[in-house]
Parts: structure tokens; sequence; C-alpha cells
């Protein structure tokens, strides 16, 4: 079987190129991915090359295929998983295996640290690691894109559930955000802001009482607030608010406001930037829990924080990076019954964008950049179908349907791509 793939050689060495994969062993996979969500941990693995944890130090001598929010079809099972996954199974990948003897032990990762699995690829073999972890998840749902986005929401998923909060007198912590509490997600309608507001409006069990989202782009927030809208998040029992602090001359005051200076009793921090951390810390209720979810790219990254009021009011922080297996197949369940990720989705393209939206990524506006394997489309935004349909088909049809699910993507939009343009 060939394939084809953008792979890593080194820093900032990314080639799309064709390859013949080997066969499948015994207890290997070989499966076709449909497309692939870029994320900015992605861009920061190829910027890195080797200096980047999860990216072994032969990759000159030996590429990995870059890539790790994908889904897509199985082609081939190998004999020992025969009696649990068939030809035509559709498919998600939790990339974070934690399995001591991958490539590069246990931070090893498709999409970081493999020769033939990755989501920037048209076919893959998806290794034993992946198997021997239940990390290969069956999605029953439509289309194919929300599968790619079930890690995305499985990293928001696992930064809610990793909270924790405590009682006195006991050393019990109790994990989870606070049930009917205060919560605040600050530089929060990026993609994974969205996708965070997404989830706490509408998951089943626990869910704050008021919501307040902060940024510092108004043209951000309003395109959050026209997807995820106060009226819905009401009818959910949660008080949600938009709020643009850059004119606020003390951001700590005017939102303690909010909770008539009591505090918010879950803070999370979207942007790697000292002073949004400090923010978040004078914010924080007492037992209050700062979740610091933003990943930096400086291993010296330090901010201020208040000990004064970890001693005496018991507030305290915890950091997330991913999801589990369990994170995965949540946020696979949603969107199995209907929950919609679309709202992250800015731009669409090929394989063919994939080196440049990866290596200039942070330079992008928008949100998700998806990318579809087996067509060739320059990254294009979906803002842009209308005055494209002008002179091309593919776009103007793409717009019609656009226009008919709320100016976003969706299973239809996907459909009518793939049977244009698929190869």
């Amino acid at each position: 079987m060939q394939s084809k793939a953008v792979r890593l050689y080194g820093k900032e060495d990314l080639r799309l190129e064709e390859f013949d994969l080997p066969q499948i062993k015994e207890d290997e996979i070989l499966a076709k991915v449909v497309c692939d969500s870029l994320c900015m941990s992605s861009n920061k693995a190829a910027h890195q090359g080797t200096a980047h944890k999860r990216i072994p130090d032969n990759v000159a001598e030996s590429p990995v295929i870059i890539g790790h929010e994908f889904a897509g079809e199985i082609v081939e099972v190998g004999r020992k998983w025969k009696d649990q996954f068939n030809s035509g199974d559709k498919f998600s990948i939790q990339p974070a295996l934690n399995y001591k003897n991958g490539p590069v032990g246990i931070l090893s990762a498709p999409g970081y640290s493999y020769n033939y699995i990755g989501g920037n690829a048209t076919y893959i073999i998806i290794p034993k690691e992946v198997m021997e972890n239940n990390c290969l998840l069956k999605y029953s749902g439509e289309g194919f894109y929300p599968a790619a986005l079930a890690e995305p929401l499985s990293c928001v998923i696992g930064a809610m559930h990793a909270n924790y909060h405590t009682r006195p007198g006991s050393y019990k912590h109790e994990m989870e955000i606070v049930h009917h509490g205060k919560m605040a997600i600050l530089a929060g309608v990026g993609p994974m802001g969205l996708a965070a507001i997404n989830y706490a409006i509408h998951r089943e069990d626990i869910k704050p009482s008021l919501l307040v989202v902060t940024d510092i782009d108004q043209s951000r927030l309003d395109r959050a607030s026209s997807l995820y809208t106060v009226e819905e998040a009401a009818k959910n029992a949660i008080e949600l608010q938009y709020i643009n602090t850059s004119s606020m001359s003390d951001p700590v005051k005017e939102l303690r406001k909010l909770t008539d200076d009591g505090g918010f009793n879950d803070v999370f921090v979207f942007a790697p930037v000292p002073a949004l951390i400090e923010q978040a810390d004078g914010i924080l209720a007492a037992d209050g829990c700062l979740n610091f979810f933003a990943g930096p790219s400086d291993p010296d990254f330090r901010a201020k924080f208040n000990f004064y009021n970890v001693h005496y009011q018991s507030t305290h922080i915890v950091g997330t990076s991913g999801g589990n297996n369990e994170d995965m197949l949540e946020s696979l369940r949603y969107f199995e019954k209907g929950l919609d990720p679309a709202g992250l989705v800015t731009h669409i393209g090929g394989i063919n964008a994939v080196i440049d939206a990866t290596l200039n990524l942070p330079n992008i506006p928008g949100g998700k950049k998806l990318l579809y394997m087996h067509i060739d489309l320059p990254l294009t935004p979906l803002t842009d179908f209308e005055e494209k349909g002008g002179d091309n088909p593919l776009f103007a049809g793409l717009d019609r349907i656009c226009k008919r699910n709320k100016g976003l993507w969706s299973v239809e939009a996907e459909e009518y791509l793939l049977k244009k343009l698929a190869h």
C-alpha cells in the first residue's frame, strides 16, 4: 500500500512525500485517514524538532508522520484484532499512549513519534502500542470531522475532571469543577476555549451556575457569543457572560464584582501569558482551583502566584495536557448524541496545505484548520466561500451548504467536498 504523508525530518523540515507502507503484522491495523485538525502542538513540534519531548532523536534518518487529531476508516485488520474491529469501521485515535516501550518511551504519541502513523497521511499503520493501550476508538456518529475534533474536546474534558477542591479537616481531594459553582475561562474564545464553552454548557452531569468568558479581541468574543449564546446557556441553568477585559483598568476587581467579591471556584487559563495567570490567581475564591491549560513553549516560563492565599485561603493550581481514554470516549459519546463541534472550524484545506499551515499556525487567524488528506485544496477560510464561489462551482456549492448551517462546517459540507474532490 502506498501512502502520501507530511513527514518531519528535523527542525522546520517538513516534507510531503509518497512512500510504501510495509505489510501489516498480525497485531497491527491498516487504516485510511480522512481528515486531521491542526493543533498548536504540531506547530511546536515542527519548530522544535528533536528538542521536542515527543520527537525521536533519529528523525533525520527515520522521519515521523505529523498530526494527531484525526479520524478515518479501517481498511484491513490484523489477525489479533479481528474479533474487535472490522474493515469499514470509523475511528478516532487517543494519541497520549503512556506506553513505556514506544520510540521515545512514555511520551510516545502518534503524530510525533512514529514512522507509519500520524494524521497528515492518506494511509497509516496503527501499531500494537495503540492497540494494546485501547487507543483505537470506534466512532459511530455522522461524518468524520467530529471524530477528528474528539481529541481537542477530550483535553478540555480532562481539564475539568482534573480540577479539585478540598474540605476543612479532610485530606481527600474532591475531583471536578464545583457543581453550580462559579467558573471563569480566561482568553477563552480561541479554538480550545470554544470547545470548553460548548462542553461546559452542554455536559449532562456537573455544570457551573455562572460561566464568565474573557478575551481582549471583541471580534472573537462576538463570534463565540453567536455560536454559544447566552440564551442557550440559560436553558441549561447557566448564566453566561462574555467580557472584554482590554479596557478595564483593574480586571481582577471588575471580575470579582460578578461574584459579589467572593471569587471564582474554577478558573481556566487558555493563553500562556504571565499577567493572565496573575489575573486568574487574583479572582480565585477560597479553595479555588486555577487550571493552567495553555502549554508554553518556553521551558523557563514563570508567573507570580499569591502564596498567602495558598496558605490561608487554600487556593491551588493544576495543569493538564491532553486527556485520557475515558475523556476521548466521553467526547465521542457527546458527538454521537448530536453535540456538534463545527463552531471550532474556520478553515478547510487539503493535504497540500499541511506544511505551510502547520509552520505558520500562530499567524493564521480563526479557529481550527481542518484538512482533508485525500484532496488537494489551499487552506481556505469558510468566510471566503462566497467570494471564491463567483468563479469556482466547488466553493459556490460549499457556500450554499454552509449558509444553510448558520455559516458553519457540517457533515453535509464534508460529504459534498469529498464527493467532488476525493481521490
